[in-house]
């Protein structure tokens, strides 16, 4: 997972799909932001289909991972306080 492993995130789910990570992004963070596939997020493009949520709670955030010939996992990174204010630019 290039610069995503090294970050050892909690995986909350494995072998979902985008409608599912859409879902539950918004269903349990209220803090959320719609991003581009693309949107450069630890040093890795997220891709997948749009709209594309990536939630926050805190410092943490919480995103859609897909890792090719792995699937599609919902990744939650602590400590990430640079990328939250990153995506607190982002238009809600």
């Amino acid at each position: 997972m290039g610069c995503v492993e090294a970050r050892r995130c909690e995986v909350l789910a494995s072998q979902v799909t985008f409608s599912e990570c859409r879902e539950y992004i918004i269903g349990n963070f209220p803090e959320h932001y719609q991003v581009e596939p693309g949107y450069h997020l630890f040093d890795v493009y997220i891709i997948g289909v749009p709209p594309i949520f990536v939630g926050v709670e805190g410092d943490d955030v919480i995103f859609p991972y897909t890792k090719p010939c792995h699937g599609t996992f919902i990744l939650r990174a602590r400590g990430a306080t640079e990328e939250v204010a990153r995506l607190r630019t982002v238009p809600r």
